[in-house]
């Protein structure tokens, strides 16, 4: 199979462990948007004595940005019960999600794995009256952390 490098943003599945992946006979795990694929290394300046010209910078550990994930509403849908879950009833139930890269045949290129995900923000994007537009929810979870999954 021929690999187009760099692929297409566009084209991925979504998968959370756990939860059904049915909703009225479509699947609960299509979204339009996902962001928060950043890892970060914080480090630590050590000033050696007798060396002016700089400071050693030390790695000291490794913060990862919340997954934001955007769709169009869907009331009832298994996500959104974890979520009302983890509002209400102030009970947490994490659970890994992985983001699949397809191509435009449908084959995985490549994976993200998020590890002990569980839901912190959800919002709905504004009413407005004078436009006919979807109403877009976007749901925020925090993790762990999350690994690539070389598929080729």
């Amino acid at each position: 199979m021929k690999i187009v490098n760099p692929p297409v943003g566009f084209h991925f599945l979504l998968r959370i462990e756990g939860l059904s992946p049915q909703y009225d006979g479509l699947p609960d795990i299509g979204f339009t948007d996902a962001t928060g694929f950043e890892a970060n290394i914080a480090t630590e300046e050590y000033k050696e004595g007798g060396e002016n010209r700089f400071a050693h910078k030390l790695p000291t550990a490794v913060t990862y940005s919340n997954l934001t994930l955007k769709r169009g509403l869907l009331i009832g849908s298994a996500a959104m019960k974890w979520f009302k879950e983890s509002v209400e009833a102030f009970t947490f139930n994490p659970k890994d999600i992985t983001l699949i890269l397809l191509n435009d045949a449908h084959v995985p290129l490549q994976a993200w794995n998020f590890v002990n995900a569980y839901p912190v923000k959800w919002s709905v994007e504004g009413f407005n009256a004078q436009q006919n537009g979807l109403v877009i929810e976007s749901i925020e979870f925090a993790h762990q952390y999350f690994r690539r999954i070389e598929i080729f």
